[in-house]
């Protein structure tokens, strides 16, 4: 299935909608990709696997992440979703499941569940410990099927990664599944999510979709979605207790951690960064800072506050006519039993 005809794809469904350090050893990205000519990364799924999938580790741009491990698909990116950890948290379904408003189903087509046929096989670079499975039956066509999980997450590719090493599901701060969530490639020593590095800059839009314009500091996201990418969408603060404590970052000595966790970070996900973030033009790079949330992963912040994005700003723009299109700032004010979020001007 070649790019074009996959975008092809897109338009179609879009049109529908309107009208309707790693402990272990890893080995490099080109070893585990040699294998894969044919058949492409974006095929969707249409039949049960025939064995077990097997899950490795390769060097990319955004650091050690998870990949199909061989057969062909060897070396196809895969990715989390952070909304799935409503499923995790309560039993709903699933956020990418069998429908979705562009048409076409989440779960077999956009973004294709790695499914498995017995135990999943670690790779090199990939702790076995950490692979699980979990059934799924609302895959298209499908009576049930087991999903390969990491860390309890479950496993995807995406339908726009055609060959080994692409990865323009990274970061995708995505409106289409129900709740919405971000995709994040997956970092194989603790199966945290794999961003890279942040890049915080700065946007204007319009206040609640209707309201005047406001340019406030935000942060890059869809890095390599080609329909749509380098994105940005508004960042928060929260204005609690233990999160408008204390100053500083990371490396400072400051050891703070959100309060802003589960059920909070369903609709205020935290702006994560794998390496110490960039500065964009107009950000003050001197206030750009981390700290270690809870789970390990590395949260960005400014003047020495945790920063969160807001799930109802997630947008898709560019050349597709979808349904959702327009930068927004939405959340700013927000009162919530966290305490309240608010946006950041750009001369704070």
């Amino acid at each position: 299935m070649s790019l074009r005809h996959i975008r092809r794809l897109v338009a179609g469904c879009a049109s529908m909608a309107v009208a309707g350090s790693l402990a272990v050893a890893a080995i490099p990205f080109s070893s585990i990709g040699a294998q894969a000519a044919s058949p492409s990364c974006a095929d969707p799924i249409t039949s049960q696997p025939t064995g077990p999938a097997t899950v490795a580790a390769a060097s990319l741009p955004f650091g050690w992440v998870l990949v199909i491990g061989s057969g062909g698909y060897a070396g196809c990116s895969l990715y989390m979703l952070t909304s799935d950890e409503v499923h995790t948290l309560s039993g709903a379904p699933f956020a990418c499941g069998a429908t979705s408003p562009l048409g076409a189903p989440c779960n077999t087509v956009l973004w294709p569940a790695l499914l498995t046929n017995g135990a999943p096989i670690a790779g090199p670079g990939v702790k076995p410990g950490l692979l699980g499975t979990v059934t799924r039956t609302d895959l298209p066509g499908l009576s049930s099927a087991h999903q390969v999980t990491y860390a309890g997450q479950p496993l995807y590719r995406f339908f726009l990664d055609e060959v080994p090493g692409e990865t323009e599901g990274a970061n995708l701060f995505d409106p289409v599944t129900s709740p919405t969530g971000i995709w994040y490639l997956v970092d194989p020593s603790r199966g945290r999510p794999a961003p890279g590095r942040a890049r915080l800059t700065l946007e204007t839009a319009p206040i609640d979709g209707t309201g005047p314009d406001r340019t406030v500091l935000a942060v890059s996201m869809n890095n390599d979605f080609s329909l749509f990418p380098n994105a940005s969408f508004p960042v928060y603060t929260l204005h609690a207790n233990r999160d408008a404590e204390g100053a500083g970052s990371e490396g400072d000595g400051s050891r703070r951690s959100s309060t802003c966790r589960e059920v909070c970070a369903l609709d205020w996900p935290p702006v994560l960064t794998s390496m110490w973030p960039e500065a964009g033009p107009g950000v003050d790079p001197h206030a750009i800072g981390i700290i270690v949330r809870a789970d390990g992963s590395h949260q960005v912040t400014y003047h020495g506050q945790p920063l969160y994005l807001f799930i109802k700003d997630a947008y898709i723009g560019g050349p597709v006519n979808y349904p959702f299109a327009s930068p927004e700032i939405n959340g700013s004010g927000t009162v919530t039993p966290w305490g309240v979020f608010n946006a950041i001007p750009a001369l704070s």
